[in-house]
Formats: structure tokens, sequence, C-alpha cells
């Protein structure tokens, strides 16, 4: 095995050179190499930053979604929003183990992916006719590659599948969350979520209060409030557009009583940096979940601001973020729910 295979350099087809994330096709070939790895696909499941655009572009029109997110894995090779440059994750069955793969399954084990599907070359066979275009999760027939430095995880047999696919896609989040308030110097840590109702949001939530910390969830809507006050995720709700700084920082300090030590951003549209900033007190700690952040936006607001503040992107692993993620849902009821309220009758609710 070759370091060029095992990030599946060869199965880019332009740029020559790129990674397959950055790359613009992939070739998504069945026949598998001796390090690889071929799922049947079940189910994928979009990003929230790429669903929404997808969504908004086309109006709600479901028929047209579908019909660009086929375009998209036709001409690409893979799922990436030319967009928003995001994809998601899906979730399959393994058909075939190449003999060199250090990937730990087998040929029927059911598993989810944790490496995006912006680097995840796929194939597509049954046209998403079972997928109306209205939710994230997309039923799927079709196969995908994976490389010997690809992450998986196998499903567990105690979670209905959509359940969790929905976590996986956002277990970074609660990880390094933990890591980060952990990380904190002696004294009390303060965490402010923005988006805290979602899906990244309320495993950010109980990942920072199981670390000690006091918590403020903020969420756009009024219907979010209830929601998450209901649950009793956070310390505090505050009701604040996350795209309005001064707003963002007014509803946080209000409910603190001071800016935050770490603010976490989990919210799925442009425009939230520089409210993340202003909310964040001097010496604290900016995490970025969003797919729709600007680094540019962040680095200059924060500059601009004279915000001394440490800005993290998270990147979607940290080592053992899968198993705590679930050990997150099945510990705390409310987290649950939440999902479950989000899935709705795909889950037979």
């Amino acid at each position: 095995m070759t370091a060029a295979r095992s990030v599946g350099l060869h199965r880019v087809i332009e740029p020559a050179g790129v990674l397959p994330q950055a790359a613009l096709r992939l070739d998504p070939s069945p026949a598998i190499g001796p390090d690889e790895v071929r799922v049947r696909v079940r189910r994928l499941n979009l990003d929230a930053a790429s669903f929404r655009q997808l969504a908004q572009r086309h109006g709600g029109d479901g028929a047209a979604v579908r019909a660009e997110v086929l375009g998209i894995v036709a001409a690409r090779g893979k799922m990436q929003n030319p967009v928003t440059g995001s994809g998601g994750m899906l979730i399959g069955t393994v058909e075939e183990v190449g003999p060199e793969s250090p990937l730990k399954v087998l040929p029927g084990d059911r598993v989810a992916t944790l490496v995006s599907l912006t680097l995840t070359p796929l194939a597509i066979a049954d046209g998403l006719r079972d997928w109306d275009g209205r939710s994230e999760q997309v039923p799927c027939d079709g196969h995908a590659i994976l490389f010997a430095r690809s992450i998986v995880a196998v499903l567990p047999d105690d979670l209905d599948p959509e359940l969790a696919l929905a976590v996986f896609d956002v277990c970074g989040a609660p990880a390094l969350t933990d890591r980060v308030v952990r990380g904190q110097a002696p004294g009390p840590v303060s965490v402010a979520v923005l988006g805290g109702a979602g899906k990244s949001g309320s495993l950010a939530l109980a990942a920072a209060r199981r670390a000690g910390a006091r918590t403020v969830g903020v969420v756009p809507t009024e219907a979010e409030r209830d929601r998450l006050a209901a649950a009793g995720l956070a310390d505090a709700v505050a009701l604040a557009d996350a795209r309005d700084p001064v707003a963002v920082a007014a509803a946080v300090t209000g409910a603190l009583g001071a800016a935050a030590t770490v603010t976490v951003v989990c919210v799925d549209v442009p425009g939230c940096e520089h409210g993340a900033i202003l909310a964040t007190a001097d010496g604290g700690t900016v995490v970025f979940f969003s797919m729709a952040t600007s680094f540019a936006a962040a680095a200059l607001g924060a500059e601009g601001l004279a915000a001394d503040v440490t800005m993290l992107v998270g990147n979607g692993y940290v080592p053992g973020h899968a198993a705590f993620a679930l050990d997150l849902l099945r510990a705390e009821p409310a987290v649950r729910r939440l999902f479950e309220a989000r899935l709705g009758s795909r889950l037979g609710h």
C-alpha cells in the first residue's frame, strides 16, 4: 500500500495531483483495489448547509433538488455541493473488502461512513426514486468506495439506522466541544452554542454541561426557544438571529452575565462569524462547526474587533468521536427526543 493510494489519489480524475476532497471529478468504478472497501449505499445524509442552499435555490421544489443532486454526483463522481463545497455522509452495507484494507469491517456489516461525501467516490443506481427532495436524509441505492485512511463505524444494533446516521453526521461537534471545555484554564467555564436546538448544537450543549460548563443555547425563533427550554439541555436559552452580531452578543451576555468563555457555532447559514466573536470573552475560544463559515470573515472580523480569541475550525474528526456522541444520545433523553423530533415520521413516530 502506498501513501498516495491510502488517501485515494488514484481515484482522482481531475485535476491531477490533488486529494479527493479538492478534486473536480473522482472515479467511482465499482472494482476495488487491494486496500479499498466497496459499500452498497442505502441512505445519504446531506449536510445541513448544503441541503439548505439547494432547497432555497429551488424554492422548495423537491423534484428540482433531487435532479440537481443526481447531476452533481453524475458529473463529479461524488456528492459535493459546488456552492457550499460540502457534502454529508452515508450508511450502507459492506459488499467487498480488499485483502490489504486496514478498516475493521467485513462483508455484510451495516456501516456509516465518518468521512465526507466530498471525498468519497459515489455512484447512484436508482435515480433517487424514493427521495422526495425535501429532507436531508436521502434513500438511495448505489455504491461508494472507501480508502485505507477512510473512517467507518459499524451501526449499533440498539438504534434505528436513520437515528444513528443523524448522530454520526455531527459527531465531531460534541467531542471537540468536550476537549475545548476541559482544556480551559482553571476556573468557571461558560459555553454559548449558536444553533443550540439543532443536531450538532444539542450534542454540543450536552457535552459542555457534562464537562462542567455553564451553558446558554442561542436560537433564532420562539418555537426553537420553547423546544430547547423544555428539553432542559441548557442553563439558559436566548433568542437572537446568529447573523446579527450585536443581538447575539447581547443575548449571550444577558444570559450569562458576561461574555462566554467558549462559543460554539452550529448554524447552517452564512454570516454568523462576527456575532460569535463578539459574544466571546478575551482569551476565549470560538469553535466553528458550520460549513457556511467564511475564514476571511472570521479572521478579518476578529482583527477588526481587536478580539483576542482563539478560533478553531471543527474538522469533524476527534478520536473516539462516534462512540462519544452515541453515549451522549443514550445518556441524555432530551438529546434523543430532539433528534427523533427532527427525523419525525421517518422513524415511525
